[in-house]
């Protein structure tokens, strides 16, 4: 039999001796899904705009997309519902579903793109055929509302899908270069925030706060954090023994982050992860007043006791400079630096 150092270290945790006495504040995960990894992006690929969610009305957005995937030498191929309407959703249920499905049946179609969050994606999961998808593995993006699809597709077939930007996203320098990175050259790549102080002494914007120092591997999952706890009780999530779990949100008050994380402990999910990462939570509550909480000391509270590897502050989430992150793909954190390290590549 073949034992390599990892099967050495989780014989030696489960013998009682622990982690601790030979690297300490690591946590190794088991994987236990077979992960496919979609094909990598190339010039002149065709990319599906599909809308999942929430309305678009201006047409001129629609320009504006295509001239962003112009500029990476892509090619825009537009559902032909995309622009429907019904109520505050894309078009019904079952035809903004169907676009999807269509995107990953259509051999022309390499990499899907969302067009928009906001809210409906979690109403498509049911009508997405997941047998198919899982035969046809293409790259599909988005994040907040996407979150559902993203986590879904993942649980439902172990593709590995990608929190980033969505068509509609700012696509500046910097969240470029990431995406270029990581589906263009398949990097595996190492996440860290800037470290630049401007006409400051010390570095004031981006910062990284530990939560609870050292460093975990495993896969990593998650996104929007009201998103992931809405399907909670669902057959829409991975099995979460071992994977890193980031999370990012917008417009939440403190006292729903509590709740919501404490939904997540309830439900036995943060007692099974490896790690933990929160990105950003843009216009959230800093503090409510004096007898207020504040994002970190929820965070704190939650996450400390658990005594795994911890950070916040990740360029993660609603805000103009993003990483892309894949669900799926093995990565150790370190807490102390604040940074994710891909151990492979997210495409092929």
């Amino acid at each position: 039999m073949n034992v390599n150092r990892r099967d050495i270290l989780q014989l030696l945790a489960f013998s009682g001796l622990g982690l601790s006495t030979i690297r300490p504040n690591i946590v190794f995960a088991k994987n236990e899904i077979d992960v496919i990894i979609p094909p990598r992006l190339k010039p002149g690929d065709v990319i599906g705009l599909v809308s999942p969610a929430g309305i678009t009305r201006s047409k001129d957005k629609l320009k504006i997309i295509e001239e962003i995937l112009a500029a990476l030498d892509l090619k825009l191929h537009v559902d032909e519902h995309a622009m429907d309407r019904w109520g505050y959703l894309a078009g019904k249920d079952e035809i903004r579903a169907e676009a999807i499905n269509q995107m990953y049946r259509d051999s022309e179609v390499n990499a899907i793109l969302t067009f928009i969050g906001g809210w409906g994606c979690a109403r498509l999961l049911p009508y997405l055929d997941y047998e198919m998808i899982q035969k046809h593995p293409k790259i599909i993006m988005g994040f907040s509302d996407v979150t559902a699809l993203l986590l879904a597709i993942y649980a439902k077939t172990g593709m590995v899908t990608f929190h980033g930007p969505s068509g509609r996203s700012g696509w500046n320098t910097f969240t470029v270069d990431y995406v270029n990175r990581l589906l263009f050259d398949a990097e595996a790549i190492t996440y860290k925030n800037p470290d630049d102080i401007g006409d400051n002494l010390t570095q004031v914007e981006d910062r990284i706060q530990t939560i609870t120092p050292g460093k975990a591997q495993g896969r990593l999952v998650g996104g929007n954090l009201t998103v992931l706890t809405a399907l909670i009780g669902s057959k829409y999530l991975p099995e979460w023994k071992g994977h890193i779990l980031f999370i990012e949100d917008v417009g939440e008050g403190i006292y729903r982050i509590d709740r919501m994380m404490t939904q997540l402990k309830l439900a036995g999910v943060l007692n099974q992860i490896a790690g933990f990462v929160f990105g950003r939570c843009t216009d959230c509550d800093a503090d409510s007043g004096y007898s207020s909480f504040t994002l970190g000391e929820v965070l704190e509270d939650h996450i400390k006791p658990l005594g795994i590897p911890a950070f916040r502050g990740s360029m993660i989430g609603h805000i103009k400079n993003k990483f892309t992150i894949p669900l799926g793909v093995e990565a150790v954190i370190d807490a102390d630096r604040g940074t994710i390290q891909l151990l492979e590549s997210a495409v092929r």
